[in-house]
């Protein structure tokens, strides 16, 4: 499956149905009177986040989204049946926002949420309405009303425990190729990942999502290489991984350089929690090794962790490091069950 994250669609809901004009003919009833039902109610258009889906790839090939018309009124003072709602299925952790692309809508980030876009129209009055005591037989029906039409962008962002971060080719596709069941793409060139990717890593019997954001360069967060896009997933979660090639000439500046776009990218991403890691390490001899390891903790301000996905050299440590960033931002999130709201 293709990954889509960003896609404009079209949205109407759907018109009220009309009022009826009706008058009552039954034998023996001389005066029967007007009996005309009032139309249904147009269709609305909702989104919903649903379980089971990471992409936005169905809205490539469908961009119309339109509710059904509100049935018309009938005599006997029938109703028209509501026309049928249109339900917009999206991934958890879509944002909905308006033709301009920069004003939100709505943003559901939990499964079952939804979101009315589009409300159907009023259903028109049938002439039971307008019966009084100087006209007993008025011969005039409202229409339906029309619903709403709008454009809409929808973007997602996916939510996950930790993403990975750092240049191209630092190695972030082969970790979590190793420490989870996804199958990113792996080439020895830059940028042979052009799409988020997530999985799920375990380590002690616990487990989180890990979501492997494509390479980081100068001038991402302006949008170079489309980082910004890149970045915006990167905000929703909790922990980062910062990988820092030991292949690179200068690690301090490597690690300066992503640093600063995240920075710069704001959106909180500066606050998260990060795990330092010094990848492909079996490259190095263990002078080389101890050496990259001081110039990166002395850029950085912290010990970094010596990795090899490849050999599976410092992964479980990698792993654990991350779990326990990532219990202690879940435990800072969750509800405090000692307020009398949530006593029972």
């Amino acid at each position: 499956m293709k990954f889509l994250d960003q896609a404009k669609v079209y949205i109407r809901s759907g018109d009220g149905g009309a009022g009826s004009v009706s008058f009552r003919r039954e034998r023996f009833i001389e005066f029967g009177g007007p009996d005309g039902g009032d139309g249904g109610r147009g269709g609305d258009v909702w989104a919903e986040a649903v379980d089971g889906l990471n992409t936005l790839i169905d809205y490539r090939y469908q961009q119309h989204f339109k509710a059904k018309t509100g049935q018309h009124g009938m005599g006997r003072d029938r109703t028209g049946a509501k026309g049928a709602d249109v339900t917009l299925k999206v991934p958890v952790g879509t944002q909905i926002f308006e033709e301009d692309n920069e004003t939100l809508i709505c943003d559901l980030t939990e499964v079952g949420q939804r979101f009315r876009l589009a409300a159907g129209g009023n259903g028109g009055f049938g002439n039971t309405h307008f019966k009084s005591s100087t006209n007993r037989a008025p011969r005039r029906a409202n229409p339906g009303l029309p619903g709403e039409e709008r454009t809409i962008w929808l973007r997602l962002k996916l939510i996950a425990d930790a993403g990975i971060v750092g240049l191209p080719n630092a190695g972030k596709s082969t970790f979590l190729a190793s420490v989870t069941a996804a199958r990113p793409k792996i080439a020895d060139y830059p940028f042979t990942t052009l799409h988020p990717g997530l999985g799920v890593a375990r380590i002690d019997a616990r487990e989180f999502v890990l979501a492997d954001i494509p390479g980081l360069i100068e001038g991402a967060h302006e949008g170079v290489g489309i980082g910004d896009r890149f970045l915006g997933h990167v905000e929703r979660t909790r922990v980062l991984l910062h990988l820092v090639s030991a292949r690179e000439d200068d690690p301090g500046a490597a690690w300066k350089t992503v640093r600063a776009e995240l920075d710069a990218y704001g959106h909180g991403l500066s606050e998260k929690p990060e795990v330092l890691v010094l990848s492909q390490a079996d490259t190095l001899s263990e002078a080389d090794r101890a050496e990259m390891l001081g110039t990166l903790a002395a850029a950085a301000g912290r010990e970094p962790i010596a990795m090899s996905a490849a050999t599976g050299e410092g992964v479980e440590k990698v792993l654990r490091a991350l779990m326990t960033m990532v219990e202690d931002a879940r435990a800072a999130e969750a509800p405090d069950t000692t307020d009398e709201r949530w006593v029972r």
